[in-house]
């Protein structure tokens, strides 16, 4: 017996390991029982609990007595063994009672999943065809198929309550038939609902487990991995859990008393509330999974697997032990006075952001990676390996990062000065005494305090961002405070003596108690005639630096006119002047309506009307100054050739008329 845990939920495999053959003696057990804690603790809860090959379904008969398992799928019609059906992969349908073999049918297209109307003792088979097929086993013949608008299904299933028939499709979508009426009442399109914002899907996902709860709770497997639970009433789904596999969900079982929901795909079973979405606890068996079963009343679960081998857990937290097994809540007892390792101990859990960093996303999927929650656990070893690989310095970060810290522990022991802001100092001091001068006055009046601009939210940025730094050289500055610069000179030295003290506690140093500085002068009187004076001389000072900055303007516009400027003109055109190149940047602000009528008016556009009521434009194109000169020394030569030339009539034979030389 194997016990593990996660979320503090205990979980024991009651199937772990080989069974010891059944030809070794009595004495050869108890030997191998002595040497390998593993076999002492072995319990053979069922035995030969083996197929002869892979099983995809199992199913446990209501009377709890009888556990079944098949390869394709079967439903027990009766509360034993008495009535069952099976489907088969050759596409018949077998019925078996008590005694045996009964009888045997076939559908006409292979069938994937099937459904029992108790109501009407109808059995509705679903598969590769659009059509599904209905055996009423009361009359003994197949009657009309539903037509349905999918082009295949892979699962069914018919409400226990209202006994609604719902079926998965191959497109993603689930439709909802009325056995009564042999109508669609509904279609869900659980494929767009599946994908999520985190969701990575390679294809279209199509329906692979369907399962009904109650009355209005229904709970949807997809093809790529995701559960989705739906209330009948809504087309949206309540929750939308992801197995990160990416594999397909072959399994869903709903646990009542603890309002559970069991999902499995092939290498996980998943257990998460379905209010919530938390998850409970997980598990990874040793064989890939085709199918779940919960023993009825119990926290027993049962697995069909692609092996000849199938595995039961016992969850005491789901339920307790059956009766014909009830002594495991002794032996779980036993087991939990001796604890041991948990599965997850020696692993980490990674999100998928954290193993893109790593380099290792393309693990997801593999047995290294185990899916859990919104993420993965992955053996402590490969983690750091991987961690180094992609950051060889994060343990030298790390070093540094304790060490800063370690000095910082040091320098709150220390006598703590008042720590100025980086930016706007001068201000900061200020507001610093008039907090001190205010709370003399607020304690001699019993008054509250005000709170302090620096420790506000709302000005912290004044004091962080060098954009608000104070330009004292401005002239809004100089003129608005006039006499800011006698009463910063008190500030100034302050600021110079804390700026002393900080780099002698950066250094390291000892810092002695200071004394109050001597050149502190007394404040000046703020009477109204040193304020005119003051003013008069700070204008009389931005006046003279007005002056020193025209002059240096004036200089370089100077500096700039005698520079040469050279302008190339492009080739085929001649220069004219300035005005020309001047003119063209005008005409091109120009609108196009504006430059149509000014080429109109010259005479290089012609606008009419045409037969059909629409508009036609000529355009004469201007001639480039090589072209005219071209198109004038071809004429001047025309005329000339017409000056030179000469007459033939003379050059006509006398015999004959008008005939030239023979």
């Amino acid at each position: 017996m194997q016990v593990s845990s996660l979320n503090e939920v205990k979980i024991y495999s009651l199937s772990a390991g080989r069974s010891l053959p059944e030809w070794l003696s009595d004495r050869k057990k108890r030997a191998l029982q002595k040497k390998d804690v593993d076999i002492r603790r072995r319990i053979e809860l069922i035995q030969d609990f083996e197929m002869p090959t892979v099983s995809t379904k199992i199913k446990v008969s209501r009377d709890g007595q009888y556990i079944m398992a098949v390869v394709v799928t079967f439903e027990i019609l009766s509360d034993d063994y008495s009535k069952i059906v099976f489907l088969q992969c050759d596409r018949f349908v077998e019925f078996h009672s008590q005694h045996g073999h009964y009888y045997r049918t076939r559908i006409p297209k292979f069938g994937r999943d099937f459904s029992y109307h108790y109501p009407s003792c109808d059995l509705y088979f679903v598969g590769a065809s659009s059509e599904v097929y209905r055996l009423n086993l009361e009359q003994g013949r197949f009657l009309n198929s539903l037509q349905t608008d999918a082009s295949e299904s892979n699962v069914c299933d018919i409400n226990p309550v209202h006994f609604l028939f719902a079926m998965g499709t191959a497109e993603g979508k689930v439709e909802c038939w009325d056995p009564r009426t042999r109508n669609r009442v509904g279609l869900l399109d659980c494929a767009l609902s599946s994908v999520t914002a985190d969701t990575e899907i390679d294809g279209l996902p199509s329906i692979s487990a369907l399962k009904f709860d109650g009355a209005l709770n229904m709970a949807v497997g997809t093809s790529t991995g995701q559960v989705l639970l739906y209330d009948l009433r809504s087309s949206n789904p309540l929750i939308v859990k992801d197995h990160h596999y990416g594999l397909p969900i072959k399994s869903i079982q709903f646990q009542c008393q603890l309002d559970l929901i069991i999902s499995a795909d092939s290498r996980i079973i998943k257990m998460w509330n379905k209010d919530t979405g938390k998850i409970f606890t997980s598990m990874e068996p040793e064989y890939d999974i085709n199918d779940v079963c919960l023993y009825p009343n119990s926290g027993m679960l049962m697995t069909a697997n692609e092996a000849p081998k199938m595995n039961i857990y016992y969850i005491p937290v789901l339920g307790p032990a059956p009766k014909w097994c009830s002594f495991l809540d002794n032996l779980t007892e036993e087991l939990e006075e001796n604890p041991e390792s948990t599965v997850y101990d020696d692993y980490k859990f990674v999100t998928r952001k954290d193993l893109e960093n790593l380099g290792l996303a393309h693990l997801i999927g593999s047995s290294l990676l185990r899916a859990y929650m919104h993420g993965f656990f992955m053996d402590i070893r490969l983690y750091h390996k991987a961690k180094m690989m992609a950051n060889p310095f994060a343990y030298e970060e790390y070093r540094r990062e304790k060490i800063r810290q370690k000095i910082e522990e040091t320098r709150a022991q220390r006598v703590q000065l008042k720590k100025l802001p980086k930016v706007n100092k001068e201000l900061a001091l200020k507001l610093i005494e008039e907090e001190g001068e205010e709370q003399q006055v607020t304690r001699k009046r019993k008054q509250k305090n005000l709170p302090s601009l620096l420790k506000d939210d709302r000005f912290k940025v004044m004091f962080e961002n060098p954009d608000f730094q104070v330009d004292e050289q401005s002239e809004e500055f100089r003129l608005l405070n006039p006499l800011v610069s006698k009463i910063s000179e008190k500030r100034k030295r302050k600021l110079k003596i804390l700026e002393e003290l900080e780099a002698q506690e950066q250094e390291e140093e000892e810092e002695p108690e200071g004394k109050a500085s001597d050149a502190e002068s007394s404040e000046s009187s703020d009477d109204e005639k040193g304020w005119v004076e003051e003013v008069r001389k700070q204008r009389k000072l931005l006046r003279q630096e007005e002056k020193v900055k025209r002059q240096e303007r004036f200089k370089e516009d100077q500096q700039t006119l005698l520079k040469p400027q050279f302008f190339e003109i492009k080739e085929g055109e001649e220069f004219r002047s300035f005005k020309d190149s001047a003119k063209k940047q005008k005409l091109m602000k120009k609108t196009l309506g504006d430059r149509l009528k000014l080429e109109e008016k010259v005479g290089t556009l012609n606008v009419s009307d045409t037969t059909v009521g629409s508009k036609q434009a000529t355009f004469k194109l201007k001639k480039s100054e090589q072209q005219k000169k071209q198109q004038e020394a071809e004429k001047r030569h025309r005329q000339e050739r017409r000056t030179l030339r000469r007459s033939a009539s003379h050059l006509k034979s006398k015999r004959g008329r008008g005939r030239l030389f023979h």
